[in-house]
């Protein structure tokens, strides 16, 4: 089973957090394409020690971000491991490229939730045939009308396939 253990921020006591902290949740998701746990831990502790033998030691910048008031930096210093080493080898190097995107120590250095749904880990999702497996087609994914409404035209670009846009009467973007 499974266990999704608390967030560095959280680790590093901060009280105020943003929605990047469900962004890192989601990277630890991914753990399920390797079929064991990323960060194994039994506690705060042990799953810090975890983060940091994947991630290596934050610096004090990255520290301040997840929390300003933490102040306690005695670490030992661990280089990151990099990530294509974590994941089994046979795995698509946009999962491994989406993983390092979202499980980043900064919060600010994080893709946005409509960023990471157009990553290229998600294009197969956006084919025109695309379905299924059980050969049905998909419920209605790409209806992201509101949400794209302040966002970049490049990035509703990779988001909304044509065939999609043309649908739901996005085609001028």
């Amino acid at each position: 089973m499974f266990k999704i253990l608390p967030h560095p921020k959280l680790i590093f006591g901060a009280t105020e957090y943003t929605t990047s902290i469900d962004i890192w949740s989601a990277g630890c998701v991914l753990e399920l394409l390797l079929g064991q746990p990323l960060f194994p831990g039994e506690n705060a502790v042990d799953q810090l020690v975890e983060i940091i033998k994947v991630l290596g030691t934050p610096t004090r910048e990255e520290i301040r971000c997840m929390n300003p008031h933490y102040t306690d930096f005695r670490f030992p210093q661990i280089k990151a491991h990099p990530w294509h080493k974590i994941f089994h080898k046979r795995m698509p190097p946009e999962a491994i490229d989406f993983a390092s995107r979202l499980l980043q120590y900064s919060p600010s250095l994080r893709c946005t939730a409509l960023e990471a749904c157009a990553h290229p880990f998600f294009d197969e999702l956006r084919e025109p045939n695309a379905r299924l497996p059980n050969g049905r087609p998909f419920p209605p994914i790409f209806n992201f009308k509101q949400e794209v409404a302040g966002a970049s035209p490049e990035l509703v670009n990779k988001l909304i396939p044509d065939h999609i846009k043309r649908q739901l009467g996005l085609a001028r973007l």
